[in-house]
């Protein structure tokens, strides 16, 4: 996400902040029962949506467990796991206060490459969609995405408008995520990238690639590119 010390925190991240940091300091121990939803709601004034958002992502995290009519527990250590959450970068923007622009630079059929049929789990040359769009926040660009689609999967993918909807979002809803693949690295942007992202060609870049599958079929392959200078990752990874 882009770097910016003027930006509000999110109200969701000052609960998820107060648990997480209790959590690591001991305050809370595995097996503690944590606050209830009500009390997180009076104690940062916040909705019960909110509180339950920051409960939500602490337990795909693996960090606390959540027992329907009794409450959320910290989790034991072992159930902790390396998470990484599918996000929608227009939703990213839009919570941190930004407004997103999604510029579509492609939006065409192909056929499948030595690699996109290797990762989507389609004959060479198969068809394939395909799909090129920069994502801008407050007018600067911060991410590329390249992205290959089984037609199997979203027939209807080529007759989106990805000006009002990404992508992700869309894919999300037509093919259910079951699992997601993840190659994280750091990269000098291609000419194409760099020329679309307005940045020089030995500006370092974080690339993550990703292959989602839905019902164990891969759905999509997509590399996203983002200027370092103005983009982190954040996730959660633990042993």
């Amino acid at each position: 996400m882009p770097r910016s010390a003027t930006s509000p925190e999110p109200q969701y991240l000052k609960v998820k902040n107060h648990l997480r940091e209790g959590i690591a300091s001991s305050h809370w121990v595995a097996g503690d029962l944590l606050p209830s939803e009500g009390a997180l709601v009076s104690q940062f004034e916040v909705s019960r949506m909110t509180v339950n958002r920051a409960l939500r992502e602490l337990v795909q995290e693996g960090l606390i467990e959540r027992v329907q009519g009794v409450g959320s527990f910290v989790a034991q250590l072992h159930r902790i796991s390396s998470t990484l959450n599918v996000r929608d970068v227009h939703e990213e923007i839009v919570e941190r206060g930004g407004s997103h622009e999604a510029r579509v630079h492609a939006l065409t059929r192909g056929k499948a490459t030595p690699q996109q049929a290797a990762e989507l789990g389609l004959k060479r040359g198969a068809p394939v969609f395909l799909s090129l769009i920069v994502h801008l926040e407050n007018g600067i660009a911060i991410q590329c995405e390249e992205r290959a689609v089984n037609p199997a999967c979203a027939p209807d993918y080529l007759a989106q408008d990805f000006t009002r909807i990404t992508p992700t979002h869309y894919l999300l809803d037509v093919a259910p995520l079951s699992e997601a693949r993840y190659m994280i690295e750091a990269a000098l942007p291609g000419e194409v990238e760099a020329k679309l992202l307005g940045i020089n060609r030995r500006d370092p870049c974080l690339v993550v690639k990703r292959i989602t599958y839905s019902r164990g079929v891969a759905v999509t392959s997509v590399k996203l590119t983002h200027p370092g200078v103005r983009y982190q990752l954040q996730g959660s990874f633990a042993a």
